[in-house]
């Protein structure tokens, strides 16, 4: 009996043991869930509570979690490694500080008076000098004590020591720096906010208060490009310039960002496009809108900073095949101003399908080219997956990985074979035999598939030059995706069809991919006609160039092309269409 009763009070002890180690453990695991779950909610909220304050502060707030470099809040001077800094202005806060600098510390000012003699006064900001930075007075690096200290010029960024600043010459009058003929000051905008009658006349008079050669640039970012440098470019270039003249895409379209070339003396305005050949055609576009509005004076020249994946019309027109940060953008502000003016076609593209005659046929720009084929497919395959998963395809190494797999697959099932049973092609109106191909390409400019000189190839055939502004266009044949490839490393040439001023494809039967300048469909039957559209001034930089050919080319105008030659420089106004 006793025995039983010790063995009951040993099974008791086991159980209770039992329920405090299972509670020990619940609350073990319960504990940290429910502080992660609460901590995310406060985040969250504090992240909403953020956003909606920096929408409506007049700075260009940017909340992080770690500087990149020794930073101190403007405010109480202490060392902050997470805060919030203004990307116009410069001014950096951490986060009890916050509001107290939003309101007491104003930003860049887009538009206000200048000084009674008509110049731009400095503004200063202290504290958080690039680094690098040079006094202007003494000449000694800035910036070198671990304090908040010494004093910048967020128009002209000169940057000048505490000690130093009693000295400098002439400390209010800002010269608004190295690329004063960029920048649009805010006393220009502010006179023009003035004016009664707003008249081409009156913007020429009030430009001449900038200075003479002041050719303002916009800047048109498109933040979803390539690899994705849209965001911190715009913050890069408020710095430099007015922030009134850098434009977020997915924030404002082309048409209504272009309106401000209005406000500006004719002729004048350069357009930095950021993002890739689709941005560009975008904003190419949305210049013939103001053309049809009869703004033609204000038309302004185009130039590019190559974001995107294949980028051919920048490498074209000699800013490369991509931008990855290998330059300063300071130097990409120096390159828009050493760049000459050339001319460049654009093309009309009609899609008529085939027996919906009642049917508007669909219209096209185009500026790169147009393509039936295997090319198009991979656009097209490459287009569907990447508006399904768009977060996958950030990166430019990842898009032309995807795109290899496509070719590749393509090689494999070959879905155009047969392309010359299905399809006439007619070059200004004559009709042209065609070989086996699944692949015709029709080009614009010199550039094709991410960087290929298509119609050059080799270089072991005699073939025309090709230019930029000579109304003609270049067809060519493919046998495939596997021939393509040959074409891009070099180890086979293009099928040359001729050079004509309108093209004609008729698609007899079945459907075949299409695409113009990236942007890729399936069609049917039809009847594609291409014909001249128009001319726009683009901008061409050529890295070749010598202190001697930019006094030459200083002198010649603007608007006329160079003359080709046969340099061997990449295509541009010298060797591919001027």
């Amino acid at each position: 009996m006793m025995y039983m009763e010790g063995d009951e009070g040993h099974d008791e002890r086991g159980s209770r043991e039992e329920w405090t180690l299972l509670f020990w453990t619940s609350l073990a695991v319960i504990v940290p869930v429910i502080i992660t779950l609460w901590c995310s909610t406060q985040r969250s909220k504090r992240k909403t509570h953020m956003k909606d304050f920096f929408r409506k502060s007049k700075h260009g707030w940017h909340y992080t979690d770690l500087f990149n470099k020794p930073t101190y809040c403007c405010v109480c001077s202490q060392h902050i490694l997470q805060g919030a800094f203004c990307d116009c202005c410069g001014l950096c806060a951490d986060e009890p500080c916050l509001r107290r600098a939003d309101r007491s510390l104003p930003c860049k000012e887009i538009m206000a008076p200048a000084r009674p003699d008509g110049a731009p006064e400095h503004r200063w900001v202290r504290g958080n000098v690039p680094l690098a930075s040079y006094c202007a007075v003494c000449k000694q690096q800035c910036g070198t004590q671990p304090k908040l200290c010494d004093f910048r010029c967020v128009w002209c960024q000169t940057t000048v020591h505490d000690d130093c600043m009693a000295s400098l010459a002439d400390a209010e009058h800002c010269d608004l720096g190295e690329f004063r003929s960029l920048i649009i000051p805010p006393h220009y905008l502010y006179h023009v906010n003035k004016l009664r009658r707003r008249h081409p006349d009156e913007y020429s008079k009030l430009a001449s208060s900038c200075g003479s050669g002041w050719t303002p640039v916009l800047v048109l970012a498109n933040t979803r490009s390539g690899n994705n440098m849209g965001e911190a470019l715009l913050g890069e270039f408020r710095t430099l310039l007015n922030p009134v003249q850098v434009f977020d895409l997915s924030e404002l379209t082309p048409p209504k960002a272009l309106q401000l070339c209005t406000l500006l003396p004719p002729g004048s305005v350069r357009v930095l496009v950021c993002g890739g050949d689709g941005t560009v055609g975008w904003v190419l576009d949305a210049i013939d809108t103001m053309k049809l509005k009869g703004q033609d004076q204000f038309i302004p020249r185009v130039t590019i900073l190559p974001l995107g994946t294949g980028n051919d019309l920048s490498n074209t027109l000699g800013w490369g095949s991509g931008y990855a940060g290998e330059i300063p953008v300071e130097q990409v502000l120096r390159n828009v101003l050493d760049a000459e003016v050339v001319k460049m076609d654009r093309w009309k593209v009609q899609v008529a399908s085939k027996g919906l005659y009642f049917r508007k046929p669909k219209v096209l720009s185009m500026n790169n080219y147009f393509s039936v084929g295997p090319d198009a497919l991979m656009a097209l395959n490459f287009h569907t997956h990447r508006e399904k998963t768009p977060s996958f395809f950030s990166s430019r190494i990842i898009n032309k990985a995807v795109y290899f797999l496509y070719g590749t697959k393509d090689c494999l099932v070959q879905e155009c074979k047969d392309l010359d049973k299905r399809i006439e092609l007619e070059l200004d109106g004559e009709r042209v035999a065609l070989p086996s191909l699944e692949g015709i390409i029709v080009c614009n400019i010199g550039y094709w598939g991410g960087g290929c000189r298509l119609w050059e190839g080799m270089g072991d055939e005699p073939c025309p030059p090709t230019r930029l502004d000579d109304g003609l266009l270049e067809v060519v044949g493919v046998f495939g995706s596997f021939h393509c490839a040959q074409i891009q490393v070099k180890l086979a040439n293009p099928v040359r069809l001729g050079q004509a001023h309108t093209v004609r494809l008729v698609l007899k039967s079945s459907r075949m991919p299409m695409q113009v300048d990236g942007e890729p469909w399936a069609q049917g039957p039809c009847t594609i006609t291409i014909t001249h559209k128009t001319q726009v001034l683009m901008l061409y930089h050529s890295a070749e160039q010598t202190d001697d050919d930019d006094d030459d080319e200083s002198s010649a105008s603007e608007t006329e092309s160079p003359t080709p030659n046969d340099s061997p420089r990449p295509p541009g106004p010298a060797s591919a269409r001027a």
